[in-house]
């Protein structure tokens, strides 16, 4: 592999790259240890510096690109304008199309997405797949909005990321409250505009227009799946194992569901608005009835309420944190009593708290691999979409073990090789792929 002899340091590759956060009126004001953006970039200066990897890569993926953001004026149910901000992220495409989740959520911004994009770019390599990194939200409270409201926002949105997706350009998929349905506008919307129906524009869509059996459980299922890996290392018994989930929404009720099922005794979940505590184990079948038609778990009569904060310093074996980023940081890292954390969010622990962990001897797996069986799942479905023939679910979760596993062993293999921890050694596999298609491609022009 070819190597410059001359590294940058990080102290000057911080002082010439990293760029202030970007601030937007309505977006959190993150702090420097939890603005996802700065985490991201300080995960890429690590990888680099064991790397030795050359500063010209380290200069092309630490800045995404190209970004878009748009102003999306949508007619209330009240007859009234609203306008909403919107963001579309292309972090890198040297792998193939770009590949990415919607989220809609009052705390989006230009910096969340743009890290999302690169751990999107993260995850691909390390799953093999033959995309790069994409990540799209709009500003907006959906439990706020009506049907047709979101319904009027999304097809405007679409509208104005036309210039940006496509079958073969960029596929979005759904996220943080985004769901089948809202792809379906989507891809309607684009359909619509192109003059034919293109499935293959967006994946998570509805079985009945070229969606696929199993993906909107593969999240949740990828994360089982490695946490099994990782049990099987620690000699841990997923039969008698006490877990907690962190996010009840697609990735966690599903993580929980496939738990519970297998015989693993679910003490906690919660959700954004609290949760419910259980030593003896929840029924997580009948949780998800109580919630069906709630905002909310809040309120489940069967056990002792919880906060999230409290959920994650529970006397556990197993923490699936599956909310969003930067839930596990420096402040509360001392107080996690589980011997195994999977990442089934993205971003969910500061560089921080990596360390504490890592003094703790407490396994991480790193989200880039642990909730990667959504995008796997969503490659299945455009692989499909392309050849319009379609898989029985059986066979997408065959696929999706075999993938999820294989990753998981090359992981854990350049752990071992490299005295690193499991996070490094996936951004070790993830950067190496990229890189190395940079080398080959080379710059045009």
């Amino acid at each position: 592999m070819p190597r410059i002899a001359k590294i940058v340091t990080p102290e000057i590759r911080y002082k010439s790259i990293h760029n202030a956060p970007e601030k937007h009126p309505s977006s959190p004001a993150f702090s420097p240890q939890t603005n996802p953006w700065q985490q991201a970039l300080q995960t890429l200066d690590l990888v680099t510096d064991h790397m030795k990897l050359e500063p010209w890569i380290h200069e092309r993926l630490a800045r995404p690109k190209r970004t878009l953001t748009v102003s999306i004026p949508v007619k209330m149910d009240d007859d009234s304008i609203k306008t909403f901000e919107g963001y579309r992220v292309h972090h890198n495409l040297d792998r193939g199309p770009a590949k990415g989740g919607i989220r809609y959520h009052p705390d989006v911004s230009m910096d969340e997405v743009k890290a999302l994009a690169f751990w999107m770019t993260m995850k691909c390599a390390v799953m093999n797949l033959p995309y790069g990194g994409a990540k799209g939200g709009i500003i907006c409270d959906p439990r706020t909005l009506s049907d047709k409201e979101m319904e009027r926002l999304t097809r405007r949105f679409t509208a104005e990321l036309g210039i940006f997706i496509g079958p073969e350009r960029d596929i979005p998929a759904p996220d943080v409250n985004t769901n089948p349905q809202i792809m379906a506008w989507m891809m309607d919307t684009y359909s619509m505009n192109v003059g034919h129906t293109a499935p293959g524009v967006v994946t998570g869509k509805p079985i009945d227009i070229g969606g696929s059996e199993g993906r909107r459980e593969a999240t949740g299922y990828g994360v089982v799946v490695v946490t099994q890996e990782a049990c099987r290392i620690l000699g841990i018994d997923l039969k008698t194992a006490c877990v907690a989930v962190q996010g009840f929404g697609n990735v966690g009720a599903n993580a929980a569901r496939i738990f519970h099922k297998l015989g693993a005794r679910v003490v906690g979940v919660s959700d954004k608005d609290g949760g419910v505590y259980d030593p003896q184990g929840i029924d997580i079948e009948d949780l998800r009835l109580f919630k069906k038609n709630k905002p909310s778990i809040a309120g489940y009569p069967k056990g002792r309420p919880i906060g999230n904060t409290d959920l994650l310093a529970l006397d556990c074996d197993i923490l699936v944190p599956c909310a969003l980023e930067g839930q596990l940081t420096q402040d509360n890292a001392p107080q996690v009593k589980a011997r195994l954390i999977v990442e089934g969010a993205n971003g969910p622990t500061t560089p921080q708290a990596d360390k504490i962990f890592k003094q703790n001897g407490i396994m991480v797996i790193p989200d880039i691999l642990a909730n990667a069986g959504g995008v796997t799942a969503s490659y299945f479905e455009w692989v499909q979409d392309i050849q319009s023939f379609f898989w029985r679910a059986e066979d997408v979760n065959e696929r999706l073990t075999q993938l999820m596993r294989r990753a998981f062993t090359e992981v854990c293999g350049i752990s071992k090789r490299d005295h690193i921890d499991m996070r490094l050694a996936a951004y070790v596999l993830a950067t190496e792929r990229v890189a190395q298609a940079l080398r080959i491609r080379g710059i045009y022009p």
